[in-house]
């Protein structure tokens, strides 16, 4: 199976995008290959002899939106995406985008109450860390307990600046 990508400059750096041509299939931070290892294992669980091809109109909406929300003209992404994770990654994933509004956060145990897992805190907090798509389902809007920002897959540095986008840019 072809999966198509490009990589696209942000102000957090390199993104790499990944889609099947209908809808957006990952969306990390760096190169094809910085991660190359990491999304060769990834492909080869979920799809039959995958290969990447560079394909920059194949993912051309989703770098669209990604811009647009860096030149602050959106807020909630429309692309077409679809999970690739065990039921309850895609639960914890899937209620990142429909339930923490551009701009706020909300805590691992928020997360939890909200998928009725509540005492799921830890497991949540490793499947927000393997969430396939940076910005768009917005795990960089989860926070401790304690009100701190901890933990992002791609670096407290972008989380920072992303949360600040958000508040500062739009708020």
């Amino acid at each position: 199976m072809e999966l198509f990508y490009d990589e696209m400059d942000s102000p957090v750096g390199t993104l790499l995008l990944i889609g099947d041509g209908d809808k957006m299939l990952r969306i990390e931070y760096g190169t094809l290959s910085d991660s190359d290892d990491k999304m060769t294992a990834w492909a080869n669980r979920y799809f039959d002899k995958p290969c990447f091809v560079k394909h920059p109109d194949k993912v051309k909406e989703a770098k669209s939106e990604l811009q647009e929300y860096f030149l602050n003209k959106r807020q909630h992404f429309t692309i077409p995406f679809e999970f690739h994770g065990t039921p309850f990654q895609v639960e914890v994933w899937r209620a990142l985008f429909d339930t923490i509004p551009f701009g706020a956060t909300k805590t691992y145990k928020g997360i939890a109450d909200t998928i009725g897992k509540p005492k799921a805190v830890r497991a949540v907090g490793g499947a927000v860390n393997k969430n396939p798509f940076s910005i768009v389902v917005p795990c960089h809007r989860v926070i401790g307990a304690n009100g701190k920002m901890v933990g992002y897959n791609g670096g407290l540095d972008k989380k920072e600046y992303l949360l600040n986008h958000e508040i500062v840019e739009f708020g």
